[in-house]
């Protein structure tokens, strides 16, 4: 259920816990958020830098031992080829779309497990280290650092959760069914429905959140809701033409949910080892700070990982 908290649960059982980060989610956060910034080459870096804060913010948080962050390479990926009006790179600030590299630059450079995505996209990278590590008996818990309702379809009982870094909440599966009106398992469903602006996806004519989670409650998923409204066992607002739009859309909502749903085959390195922090490649992230004009990024990075290893010691 929500955590209003992001402080360690001392009361899980031991074993490693592993956050995966949405990165190309924290570098648009970053461009939008974080003031504009110019190298000495004129260049902006504004959303990179922000992006670093961000991951450093979060490698100074005790708890933090294993981490792995997805980026999208390129915006395009194979759902381009199922749905025409899947998102492009169209529109996207030629400024934040020229710092895609530098994101996995930096995230190498701190010494991070990276995993650009062409093929597939970062959330399906996700996705996949997601279901990956929860089955690994080694892993207490994993938690997703990302808002994005789509990777909320991942949650596993409390073991694995979305988190919500801005806002300091998370979500297990209670806390996605209080949140969303569906449990985990229906969120590609309900975003069929609904839509998703922000990847392309219409939606289906007059349905809304509340009508979705009304009719996925009691029917799970797309195929279970009967075209006929006489039939539901469910109260819903409007039902007569909610069942109308659906059985004339049925194949749209079926090819949406195809696009919502996420991958669980990305070839990418999930082993513990792979995602166990062991500090930064400082020679690299000098490099970086030079050419982002960044004097005090190493410092800042240095003093985390003084930190840590303090900690680690005891002293």
């Amino acid at each position: 259920m929500l955590d209003p908290a992001l402080e360690a649960d001392h009361t899980r059982p031991m074993g490693a816990r592993v956050h995966l980060v949405d990165g190309t989610y924290e570098l648009f956060r970053a461009h939008f958020g974080a003031p504009s910034s110019r190298a000495p080459d004129g260049r902006e870096v504004g959303a990179i830098r922000g992006l670093l804060r961000s991951l450093l913010g979060l490698l100074g948080e005790p708890e933090v031992t294993h981490l792995g962050v997805a980026f999208d390479h390129t915006v395009e990926s194979f759902r381009n080829e199922l749905f025409e009006g899947y998102k492009t790179g169209e529109g996207i600030d030629p400024e934040l779309y020229a710092q895609f590299p530098l994101a996995e630059e930096a995230s190498r450079a701190l010494g991070l497990c990276t995993w650009p995505m062409i093929e597939l996209e970062a959330d399906d990278a996700l996705a996949t280290a997601a279901r990956r590590l929860g089955e690994d008996a080694q892993v207490a818990q994993v938690l997703i650092c990302s808002p994005d309702k789509d990777l909320m379809q991942c949650v596993r009982g409390d073991r694995v959760i979305c988190v919500d870094r801005m806002r300091g909440k998370r979500y297990d599966a209670e806390g996605v069914q209080e949140k969303m009106g569906v449990p985990p398992s229906s969120i590609p469903d309900w975003l069929a429905l609904v839509g998703d602006a922000a990847d392309g996806i219409p939606g289906i004519p007059r349905w809304g959140a509340k009508s979705a989670a009304a009719a996925l409650s009691a029917y799970g998923r797309l195929e279970a809701i009967p075209d006929d409204a006489e039939r539901w066992t469910v109260k819903v607002r409007g039902a007569q033409r909610l069942a109308e739009s659906l059985r004339a859309h049925r194949e749209d909502a079926l090819r949406y949910r195809a696009l919502t749903r996420l991958r669980e085959d990305a070839e990418i390195e999930t082993g513990l080892e792979a995602l166990r922090w062991r500090g930064c490649d400082f020679e690299a992230l000098g490099a970086l700070a030079e050419s982002l004009g960044d004097r005090r990024l190493v410092g800042r990075a240095r003093e985390v990982q003084g930190r840590r290893e303090r900690a680690l010691s005891g002293r």
